[in-house]
């Protein structure tokens, strides 16, 4: 199987703009691709993750990858999928990022070899340019009358749509513009909600050079509820170990539902499909294993095997009723956490993350959510006391988190 038809049976192509030249170009080897990430954190993401194994995949198969970093467009902020408008970041912010996400995309791209990818900030360019010259030479290409009917915009009319964000299409059209004649970028890949941008670039390559230019979406990653996936109770599913250990990335993914795990392992892993196929008959236990797999392989492609290995194996000790909390996430407490010597249950739920607020630290109490040390928390006026802590005391939220905290 070549690799576009490969990308078809995994589920991963949504939209594309001239299905009979992009699987040509790609299942030989000529196209010279990118995907853009702005800035928007200092890690990436499980919403980047599709992405950056979209790239393993083509690059694997010959193609070169253009790996685009926005810390041009990072200043202006994609509207695309959001109801309000993006907290505007610092320019030294938005560098701090970007250089934070080259480090990380190292794992998944190869940056060397022959179709190494490149990496290009689109600051190099679009900082530098006149207001005035794009206006004449870019912005007659536009229509506003197509432009407001852009999918991208439609969430934001109602509550007000800025011109700032108004240029976003813009500027990611010409990105694609100038990374077509810079680097001989004939495709742009990136998430379904993008498709409107996406071809405002080929419309610009083609108003612009009389040249043809393809643009391709990958599905959303949805769960069977229809929310997007890799979000937690906390905020984001991180790839920086820092903010999501290794142990909680595992355990997001040992803790998908039923209906969700078979196309997460056909959409995410490189699992063959001939193994998947098999899958696909299993039930009950069966999907645990597949729910293990799921896990241990993406833990793997994200934070490498031996991280892998000990997240599995720190889950499985404790899903056995084992004492192995090595590899558990951690906080340790500072003593002027606490009052007389104690912490309150409601408090300590916060400072570990456990819960967003006291709100939502009652109501998980109160629903009998929360055990420590196996001992089910009964009353929201618990104090914790500080030889409690000192020993280490594991928290268990519902049936799959646990944590541990330390003095």
């Amino acid at each position: 199987m070549q690799i576009y038809e490969e990308l078809v049976a995994r589920g991963l192509i949504a939209q594309v703009t001239d299905e009979a030249e992009i699987k040509e170009l790609v299942n030989t080897g000529k196209a010279t691709f990118y995907i853009g990430f702005d800035p928007t954190a200092d890690s990436l993401h499980v919403g980047h993750f599709m992405a950056l194994c979209l790239m393993k995949r083509l690059q694997m198969a010959g193609n070169r990858p253009v790996v685009l970093l926005g810390g041009g467009t990072g200043h202006i902020g994609d509207p695309s999928g959001r109801t309000d408008m993006r907290t505007m970041m610092t320019k030294e912010t938005i560098d701090h990022n970007c250089e934070c996400f080259k480090k990380q995309m190292s794992r998944f791209i190869d940056f060397e070899g022959e179709n190494a990818a490149i990496a290009v900030n689109n600051a190099d360019w679009l900082l530098a340019l006149n207001y005035v010259e794009v206006l004449r030479e870019v912005g007659a290409c536009f229509s506003v009358n197509n432009m407001l009917r852009a999918e991208c915009y439609k969430n934001r009319m109602e509550k007000g749509l800025s011109f700032l964000e108004f240029n976003y299409m813009i500027m990611q059209a010409y990105d694609f513009y100038y990374l077509f004649q810079k680097y001989g970028c004939n495709m742009q890949f990136g998430g379904d909600d993008q498709w409107s941008n996406m071809l405002a670039g080929t419309e610009l390559i083609r108003k612009k050079l009389g040249e043809d230019a393809y643009a391709m979406t990958i599905t959303l990653l949805m769960n069977s509820e229809g929310k997007k996936m890799g979000k937690t109770a906390n905020g984001a599913v991180w790839l920086d170990p820092e903010k999501t250990s290794p142990f909680e990335f595992y355990q997001y993914w040992r803790n998908v539902g039923d209906d969700d795990v078979l196309k997460c392992i056909r959409m995410l892993t490189f699992v063959p499909l001939e193994e998947v196929e098999k899958m696909e008959s299993w039930e009950g236990a069966e999907l645990n294993k597949a729910k293990e797999i799921l896990a241990y392989e993406l833990t793997t492609l994200v934070h490498g095997k031996e991280e892998a290995d000990k997240a599995k194996e720190a889950a499985l000790a404790l899903f056995a009723g084992g004492e192995d909390d090595s590899n558990m996430p951690t906080t340790q407490l500072d003593e002027s956490a606490l009052t007389d010597g104690a912490i309150g249950i409601m408090d300590l739920l916060v400072v570990t993350g456990l819960a967003a607020s006291k709100s939502e630290a009652r109501r998980l109490i109160t629903q009998g959510g929360i055990a420590i040390d196996g001992e089910k928390v009964d009353s929201i006026d618990l104090a914790v006391t500080k030889e409690a802590i000192a020993n280490s005391i594991k928290i268990k939220k519902g049936k799959k988190v646990f944590h541990k905290v330390v003095l």
